[in-house]
């Protein structure tokens, strides 16, 4: 990524934004967060953004809401829903919206840049699509854009077999510590029996 793309995460819940923070800064992004909707729309109307990340439910306005009036004032501009509420009637109402994309807490570090790269693909393909629409005459119509490629199918395996696998592995180190413990001590009895012999 050349230049700094520019992430608002808007969540009541700093630890959300602490998480995209600690996920997306290293990876060419500046993070800024909006405690509710009133907060985001404000930063909204003072800065540029790349890309906006909401949670559905919030004190005063909601995510959905703020998704809406996002797509009202700045249609180019990518929002992702982030919610632990996802129900079909939400995310219905998000795609009516036009968000980019619709994620069910609880997030991996994997699922934020992911779904931070692919919005802005989708921003990107969006942009050359309207340029070259502008730059060509009305009678030649636009290719379709490209679509962006989902997260790798890798990343979802490799989560769910740590997850399977920590119990077993807990499993193995509680049962594995008695014997360590009583291994640990006889190789010490042993090495002071062998030094009151010398």
């Amino acid at each position: 990524m050349d230049a700094i793309k520019k992430v608002l995460v808007v969540d009541d819940d700093p630890i959300v934004g602490k998480s995209f923070d600690r996920v997306l800064t290293g990876k060419g992004y500046a993070v800024i967060t909006a405690r509710d909707g009133e907060d985001a729309l404000n930063k909204l109307r003072s800065e540029t953004y790349d890309v906006v990340f909401t949670d559905i439910k919030m004190p005063g306005m909601n995510g959905l809401e703020v998704a809406e009036r996002v797509r009202e004032s700045q249609p180019w501009l990518p929002v992702v829903i982030i919610t632990g509420y996802g129900s079909d009637a939400n995310e219905a109402r998000a795609k009516r919206a036009g968000v980019a994309s619709f994620l069910r807490k609880p997030l991996s570090p994997e699922m934020i840049e992911d779904s931070a790269r692919v919005a802005l693909l989708g921003n990107a393909a969006t942009a050359a699509t309207a340029e070259t629409v502008i730059a060509e005459p009305a009678s030649v119509t636009a290719a379709p854009a490209p679509q962006a490629k989902p997260a790798p199918a890798t990343s979802v395996v490799k989560n769910v077999a740590l997850f399977i696998a920590a119990p077993f592995v807990g499993l193995a180190y509680i049962i594995a510590m008695p014997f360590i413990g009583l291994g640990m001590l006889a190789w010490f009895g042993a090495r002071a029996l062998m030094k009151k012999k010398d």
